[in-house]
């Protein structure tokens, strides 16, 4: 069986201005069968829509806050960092992605992204903007393998079939979450105070995205194992003229 190679998209430090990558993204890719390759950040659309062709899948990162001009509110106070070049990246490369049919896993950002870019919105900071009597903790201390709070998942859906369960527990790290969800999204999982944890775009083969953060609790968790095998799996492509067992040898 050959090995799907995909894109993973790149994290940014603005004060070194260099693109980089967590270890846990690509370990949890190669350890379920897959070949993760760094994508260049960039905004160059015919480089963008190349690369929607090369590669077999698409892992979108976690990382900075969504510009909320783009689900046309201000950015408040309590809005964290931006990153336009990954906001314009990211938004190019999904609608070329999701046209083409091709997988597509989203992780904290990654859910944000898809949602905001097929017309949902954002809260922008869950401590101010959700105010409950009785918080989920979203943004927990480390170490990211501890799972702190229960997401419960519904019927009939990719995620459930994947996971075969309908609670799981899950780390979190993130203060930000879908306030309107886009109509061309299911949410499909939820957290105890009501928040959507996770989102499948019905009409594609594999768009899913979750809230919490996989990559971290890849080694000791099974669901996390499997929801990257499933990613990895729906990856797998026919289409190259030679096994890299061939190549080597």
């Amino acid at each position: 069986m050959k090995k799907p190679i995909i894109g993973v998209l790149p994290l940014y430090d603005s004060d070194k201005k260099s693109y980089w990558m967590l270890p846990d993204y690509m370990y949890a890719i190669e350890s379920s069968g897959g070949i993760p390759m760094m994508l260049p950040l960039t905004t160059n659309l015919d480089i963008i829509v190349r690369l929607a062709h090369e590669f077999d899948g698409f892992l979108f990162t976690g990382g900075h806050d969504l510009n909320p001009e783009l689900y046309h509110e201000k950015v408040e106070e309590t809005c964290g960092e931006l990153c336009h070049e990954r906001d314009r990246m990211e938004a190019l490369l999904f609608q070329k992605v999701a046209q083409l049919d091709k997988p597509a896993f989203g992780i904290c950002r990654g859910l944000q992204l898809f949602n905001v870019m097929l017309g949902g919105s954002l809260i922008q900071d869950i401590p101010t903007g959700l105010q409950l009597p009785t918080p989920v903790q979203h943004k927990q201390s480390p170490p990211y393998t501890n799972l702190v709070h229960e997401v419960h998942i519904a019927n009939h859906n990719l995620l459930h079939d994947i996971l075969q369960t309908h609670t799981i527990k899950v780390n979190s790290y993130h203060h930000q979450g879908i306030k309107v969800l886009a109509d061309q999204l299911t949410a499909v999982a939820v957290a105890e105070d009501g928040l959507v944890e996770a989102v499948v775009m019905p009409e594609r083969t594999f768009v899913m995205a979750v809230q919490w953060h996989p990559e971290y609790s890849f080694s000791v968790d099974e669901y996390s194992q499997k929801l990257f095998s499933s990613f990895v799996s729906s990856c797998q492509s026919l289409s190259y003229d030679q096994n890299i067992e061939d190549i080597i040898a």
